[in-house]
């Protein structure tokens, strides 16, 4: 098991800052607004030699009601609880506050290994905040500059006993289970390449409740408030002997309505994890499905080439179910041409039901996404398409479809030998694209059609003109003269 270092401190002391420098991506949302992590967020860090997992926390509040800043603090607590060491953090330029003051003491009474470190404590006024962190009592305190990357190597040495100490606990209690449970030798699971999912939709449709339920635990932080997610959370979990990855993204508002700087980086940090995965499920609210917005965001994940799942939640509250599934299928199919076909599962975040069908449509979906198509197969399917509806003659000339092959999956996509493309109309291709979902059971995936001229090769094209030979110019010259 990987050493797992949690940095917890006061918001806006540079926790986000000093963990996308550990892992060296710019993961964790970083601005000035106090505040911006909620979620624990885990990624995987790297410091000289030394490998762990390093978890970013939400700022810790002195509230402890069931406000979010309450809701808030029991996460980072938890996350402390997990966690193998903590990386306090504290302001250097604002030194020792009362609240730094009090989650020392929190901490301490924990038992957890602390590491006492004074972020921005570069220049003088760094200096005296580092002289002040003696009086909290947690040992020596560690001058650091997450945004310059100074102190890290201190830091790594301070890490190096306490990770070396853990990976050969962690050696003797894999021994031991090895001794004891011969049945299990052999048994391999692997999450090298988990299934890669992103749960997309408007805010306050129940993303982070959902997720929670599918872990069966509560990794991200929940509540009644629209918009408490900020960044895309990844969580790592094995649903049904199936390794994933779940994304936790920020729910999406009209781009009109997007005004605040936070609210924009959250946005573009969701769209960047519908990029990333395989899958993308849409969660609609049961009370008002389709609406403008839902469909755009259905219609993003569709031109980024990913496998789709319609989901709707909160169905535990719908009283006439039948009419109300039969009218989001008619809407579903009027509204999203374009995924005709892909999976439309009902489901409850908060009681779990539907979570199975969920599941299978994910796998579904996925499986569908990699197919793949027999040229020669494909090509006896472009036959009979082009028997039962012959292609155009724009012109009096006739579009001849020669043959076809699979260039690509994930997407499915397709390449059609033609000659005049460009004339060729997208009611026709439409048609094609039709014929192969309901030939090869394609339903619901993103499957791309594109056409390509082959002109009938010209055997002369490449041969170079000969020079007539003095004889040869002799022998037309003289016949020319006896005719």
């Amino acid at each position: 098991m990987s050493f797992t270092l949690a940095i917890v401190g006061r918001p806006n002391v540079g926790k986000s800052t000093l963990f996308n420098r550990l892992v060296g991506k710019r993961l964790a949302l970083v601005d000035d607004q106090p505040g911006v992590t909620r979620d624990l967020r885990e990624g995987a860090a790297r410091l000289g030699d030394l490998r762990f997992t390093v978890i970013d926390t939400a700022g810790l509040e002195e509230a402890t009601d069931d406000s979010l800043q309450g809701r808030m603090r029991r996460l980072t607590e938890r996350a402390v609880d997990m966690a193998d060491a903590c990386l306090f953090l504290i302001d250097g330029r604002a030194g020792v506050t009362p609240v730094d003051e009090v989650f020392a003491e929190l901490l301490r009474r924990r038992g957890t290994q602390v590491i006492l470190g004074v972020n921005k404590a570069e220049g003088r006024v760094g200096e005296s905040g580092v002289l002040e962190a003696y009086g909290l009592g947690l040992g020596e305190p560690l001058a650091l500059s997450a945004e310059h990357g100074e102190g890290m190597a201190e830091l790594a040495v301070m890490l190096a006993p306490l990770i070396e100490a853990a990976e050969d606990a962690s050696e003797e209690a894999e021994t031991d289970v090895d001794l004891g449970e011969d049945e299990d030798e052999g048994r391999v699971i692997t999450a090298e390449k988990p299934l890669q999912i992103a749960i997309v939709g408007r805010p306050n449709a129940g993303k982070s409740t959902l997720i929670n339920q599918i872990v069966g635990e509560e990794r991200l932080l929940t509540g009644p408030e629209a918009g408490i997610t900020r960044d895309s959370i990844a969580v790592p979990f094995i649903w049904d002997g199936v390794p994933m990855k779940i994304f936790d993204t920020a729910g999406m508002r009209k781009k009109a309505r997007v005004q605040e700087k936070l609210e924009k980086l959250s946005v573009s940090d969701g769209l960047r994890a519908v990029k990333f995965a395989e899958v993308v499920v849409v969660l609609l609210d049961a009370a008002i499905p389709f609406e403008q917005q839902d469909l755009r965001i259905a219609d993003l994940a569709e031109r980024e080439g990913r496998a789709v799942v319609l989901a709707v939640n909160k169905w535990d509250l719908e009283e006439h179910r039948q009419d109300k599934l039969r009218d989001l299928k008619e809407a579903f199919e009027r509204l999203l041409p374009q995924l005709r076909g892909a999976p439309l599962v009902t489901v409850s975040a908060k009681t779990g039901r539907g979570l199975d069908r969920l599941h299978a449509a994910i796998l579904k979906a996925h499986d569908v996404w990699n197919r793949r198509v027999p040229t020669a197969t494909l090509n006896r399917w472009l036959t009979g398409m082009l028997e039962a509806h012959p292609p155009p003659a724009p012109g009096g000339r006739r579009i001849k479809l020669r043959y076809m092959t699979q260039v690509k999956t994930r997407p499915p996509g397709f390449v059609v030998m033609c000659s005049l493309p460009e004339k060729l109309p997208e009611s026709y291709s439409r048609y094609l694209v039709n014929g192969l979902r309901e030939s090869f059971d394609m339903p619901g995936t993103p499957i791309r059609l594109h056409m390509r001229s082959q002109a009938a090769a010209n055997p002369y094209k490449d041969r170079k003109k000969s020079t007539p030979s003095r004889l040869s110019k002799h022998v037309r010259s003289g016949a020319t003269k006896k005719s």
